[in-house]
């Protein structure tokens, strides 16, 4: 009996073939939306806590809080100092302190100019081996910096294309850096990180010098004794700078963060956003099901005689209500399918386009299937309760009444 059920309501749907399609695009661009926008905000987020998932457990920063946008240390109030270097070498826990100095800086190649985001790297062979480890940084052509290099710069992949500068940068150029002139010991190995592709990297001292940077310092890097207690340390940290600042708990003018924390925030927001655009998507759903809903009451107007035929010989209302539901759920499924499918390349064809356009794995995507199988299902819910008051009308509608049309 369902098998005829479904038969007549697909016969049905087929005999009003522009309208069912026009019916189901509503549910197809709410589905595509939803499958799609998630799909790509897992990836993404798969990508970012990949990066932030490789920091070391023992590594701390240290740095001031903003009061706008801008790169690290750029738009404080109060800017860390050599003495609040000194401060967090003497707290019991902490291992070792780097200065890392982050500066937008003028460049100048093949009678172009760009502002780029210049990097001081720590300059004691201890310290930027393991800077260089925790970046995951490789040399693709050339070397990394080392110990005595003066007048060198080491730079990120996108520097290796034409986009940059409308010519492609080797190993062995020189670039100009705020008027001074800097040779490339190397290009970096391209990364997932859009910071990393863009590095511009030289040794701490000598961005100092080339800046004209007395005692200042943008972020503070340090390293705990161990791991377990990054923490307990964080704590020691920040208690030790609120004392040596003359500031009470709570007005801190500085931030100590350990990976976790980092982690956890950008989850945060990515959920957030995650959450936003499902909303944004369910109007698009809701639109849809108003759409089945409309198309339903029209297809119970034209189909009175149709229906007074089927309870003239024997159909009970039970059937009729089947029947419409059944059509009203088809058209929420068949919508949902084709609406995940779509969301899904759609998801990857964007992937795709960025990775390309940065020559770097950004967005690392998957096929969620408990999501496809769950937005499909919802989809078909969606068809049902909106074909509901429709079919139930259809329904109660008596057989004399019916044939009258």
């Amino acid at each position: 009996m369902l098998k005829d059920f479904f038969t007549i309501s697909l016969n049905n749907l087929k005999r009003r073939k522009l309208r069912s399609w026009l019916t189901m695009v509503g549910i197809f661009i709410g589905i595509a939306a939803v499958v799609g926008l998630i799909t790509l905000g897992q990836g993404l987020q798969t990508a970012i806590t990949g990066q932030l998932g490789s920091l070391d457990t023992d590594s701390l920063t240290v740095q001031n809080a903003g009061t706008g946008f801008g790169p690290p240390g750029s738009t404080v109030i109060e800017k860390l100092t050599d003495h609040d270097l000194k401060v967090i070498e003497k707290v019991k826990g902490v291992k070792s302190v780097t200065p890392v100095l982050l500066r937008m800086v003028q460049i100048r190649y093949n009678n172009e100019v760009s502002f780029e985001l210049m990097r001081g790297a720590p300059e004691e062979p201890e310290f930027y081996e393991d800077f260089y480890e925790s970046q995951s940084m490789e040399a693709i052509e050339g070397r990394l910096l080392k110990k005595g290099d003066v007048g060198r710069v080491l730079l990120g992949n996108n520097f290796a294309k034409k986009t940059k500068f409308g010519k492609a940068i080797s190993v062995g150029k020189t670039i100009n850096i705020q008027g001074g002139d800097f040779e490339v010991i190397g290009i970096l190995k391209s990364s997932g990180s859009l910071l990393m592709n863009d590095a511009v990297i030289t040794f701490h001292g000598e961005l100092k010098d080339l800046l004209d940077i007395d005692d200042e310092i943008d972020i503070i890097g340090l390293k705990v004794e161990n791991g377990k207690i990054s923490e307990e340390t964080a704590e020691k940290v920040e208690k030790a700078l609120r004392k040596d600042r003359g500031l009470k708990e709570g007005e801190e003018d500085f931030s100590v963060q350990t990976p976790s924390q980092v982690l956890g925030a950008v989850t945060n927001i990515l959920t957030a956003v995650n959450v936003v655009v499902v909303g944004i998507a369910m109007i698009s759903l809701f639109v849809g099901g108003i759409g089945i809903a409309n198309t339903m009451y029209t297809s119970v107007l034209e189909r009175r005689k149709e229906i007074g035929t089927m309870k003239a010989i024997g159909a009970r209302n039970s059937n009729v209500l089947m029947i419409f539901l059944i059509e009203a759920g088809l058209l929420g499924l068949i919508g949902g399918i084709i609406g995940a499918l779509l969301g899904v390349g759609i998801a990857f064809g964007v992937a795709f386009g960025a990775n390309s356009a940065f020559g770097s794995e950004i967005i690392q995507l998957s096929i969620s299937f408990p999501l496809v199988i769950s937005v499909v299902t919802f989809s078909f819910l969606i068809g049902i309760l909106s074909g509901a008051i429709p079919s139930y009308q259809a329904s109660k509608l008596k057989p004399v009444d019916a044939l009258r049309g």
